[in-house]
């Protein structure tokens, strides 16, 4: 190992990060514990550095490992560490750090915590950070950044937050590429501004009444579950676009023009018709459709999407590649005028792949006339998907439906799969 050039020795160390083994590779000879201080990556697991002997502690661990080294540009800790240790470590490599990864447990020690300052207000210290994540996150006061100029993205994963600390965090990041806020908690009005963002996924913990207006001009992927009222006007670069509530009710949905969304996912128990007939009325040119929506009605009742006309519903989306529909969709699509206005010379053009989940065999003869009629005005298509999903075998119905479904998966077995 001795003989081994310097530069096959750092080649190898780069592409080993985990703290212990790293340990282990420091005892391999002297050349190869001389270069640990040009390693540029750390990564300190959960359960590294417990049953720790000499009366050590993980703060100690990771400061003497930290402080070896000399440029150190990403550093991951998962194990515990008190806000002594992380302002030991961001003093020692702070002005080096691009990628920072952090498991807080603020959630989990808040009532007893008593450090100041407080880890959030360390980071100010890794000025020069380019991409940052943590978990379990107490933000209930202000975090006291400074402004993180080369920050790009910003992930936070299982967080207690609160609408002006969220915004004061954002505004110290003001050249955001991708934001990741993940299991928030505590928010009612959130309100983003970053002109440079072009990723955002939101999922906010509660009763699902979360207001959010959102505002940049650059977004091209937005996904966002949790909120009732979404207000989103700067939508000309939108390709991906996914909502959805699984805890309350969307009420509004206030978009701009979706003249470039390609990929579209609508979910949730109930939003209201305004809103799923305007997302389906913007996003004409839309090609991957994904629609898991229970029930509509504007008010807490419960009511079934109304009939939505079949050739209406593809000639306003003449792009469809994919489709996949739920019960309360296809239902809509299966009521007794839905098939009215087809003839001869009505065709679907680009719909290649359609997956259709059926819960209940209700009207069994109307639902196989909708899927006899994608098939034969779908030139395209590949491949039709039929899911059963908690249908009761013993409703008088069922018999008639499963001999209706599996009489056409005879006659189109090629295309037609039943799971």
């Amino acid at each position: 190992m001795e003989s081994l050039p310097d530069a096959l020795v750092h080649y190898i160390l780069s592409k080993i990060n985990n703290a212990k083994d790293l340990a282990i590779c420091n005892c391999v000879s002297q050349r190869w514990k001389e270069a640990m201080p040009y390693l540029n990556r750390l990564f300190f697991p959960r359960n590294v550095l417990d049953n720790l002997s000499h009366g050590k502690n993980p703060d100690e661990i990771v400061n003497q490992i930290v402080s070896s080294t000399i440029n150190l540009e990403e550093l991951v800790v998962y194990c515990p560490f008190s806000s002594v240790g992380l302002a030991s470590w961001l003093c020692r490599a702070g002005h080096s750090l691009k990628h920072l990864e952090l498991r807080m447990d603020s959630i989990v020690s808040y009532q007893t915590s008593t450090e100041t300052p407080s880890k959030l207000e360390l980071l100010r210290s890794a000025c020069n950070l380019e991409s940052l994540k943590l978990w379990g996150v107490v933000m209930v006061q202000s975090p006291r950044w400074d402004t993180f100029r080369r920050l790009t993205n910003l992930e936070i994963v299982g967080a207690s937050l609160r609408d002006h600390t969220l915004s004061e965090a954002l505004r110290a990041c003001p050249n955001l590429i991708q934001l990741v806020l993940l299991g928030c908690e505590g928010l009612m009005h959130v309100s983003i501004e970053n002109p440079y963002l072009e990723q955002c996924k939101l999922d906010f913990f509660g009763a699902g009444d979360c207001f959010l207006t959102l505002k940049s001009s650059k977004l091209k992927s937005f996904e966002v579950q949790g909120c009732g009222v979404i207000r989103f006007h700067e939508t000309q670069n939108l390709k991906s676009l996914s909502i959805s509530n699984n805890g309350g009710r969307i009420s509004m949905v206030e978009l701009g023009k979706l003249a470039a969304l390609e990929k579209l996912s609508m979910r949730g128990v109930q939003w209201s018709w305004d809103a799923i007939s305007g997302m389906l009325q913007m996003a004409s040119e839309v090609k991957h459709l994904y629609m898991k929506v229970e029930f509509t009605g504007d008010t807490g009742n419960l009511q079934p999407f109304p009939e939505i006309d079949f050739v209406d519903f593809f000639n306003s989306h003449p792009k469809l590649e994919t489709l996949e529909i739920h019960g309360a969709m296809f239902a809509a699509l299966c009521q007794k005028n839905s098939l009215k206005n087809v003839d001869a010379k009505f065709l679907i053009p680009s719909l290649e792949k359609v997956v259709i989940t059926v819960r209940s065999p209700l009207n069994a003869e109307q639902k196989m006339s909708t899927l006899e009629s994608l098939l034969n005005y779908t030139k395209r298509l590949k491949k039709m998907t039929i899911k059963i999903l908690q249908m009761k075998s013993s409703h008088s119905s069922a018999d008639d439906f499963f001999e209706y479904v599996c009489r056409l998966r005879f006659m189109n077995r090629n295309i037609i799969c039943i799971e």
